[in-house]
């Protein structure tokens, strides 16, 4: 009885885990590279005004991408950075590229399924 019990139990528990992790989120935040991002004081001012053209230098666009959202820092996965990528590169954004992107949060990267600008005229 008490082994049948301990099955029934983590096998709930398994199925909970895997249903938490697959549960796809959308974050809408400020586009920012890792690199600019650690060594930012006031991480909110930094996003909302980083310049596209420093997120787009060999450096920074190597040391890979970020979403600044709430108040808390979501790595992009490699798909989400060679999306970031292609983003910055066509945007006419000067500054503070905004961005919508939807994945599955695992930590604190974020596993990147869509990433798509945030323009004014769709806030």
């Amino acid at each position: 009885m008490n082994r049948k019990i301990l099955a029934i139990t983590l096998s709930l528990l398994f199925a909970v885990i895997l249903y938490a992790q697959d549960k796809s989120v959308t974050i809408t935040g400020n586009l920012i590279d890792n690199a600019c991002a650690g060594s930012a004081k006031d991480l909110d001012t930094k996003a909302k005004n980083h310049p596209t053209s420093c997120a787009l230098m060999d450096s920074c666009e190597t040391s890979g991408y970020a979403v600044y959202a709430d108040h808390k820092l979501y790595k992009l996965d490699e798909k989400g950075n060679g999306s970031a990528a292609e983003l910055l590169k066509s945007t006419k954004t000067l500054k503070g590229v905004k961005v919508s992107v939807e994945g599955t949060v695992e930590g604190d990267t974020i596993h990147v399924t869509k990433l798509t600008e945030v323009t004014a005229a769709t806030n």
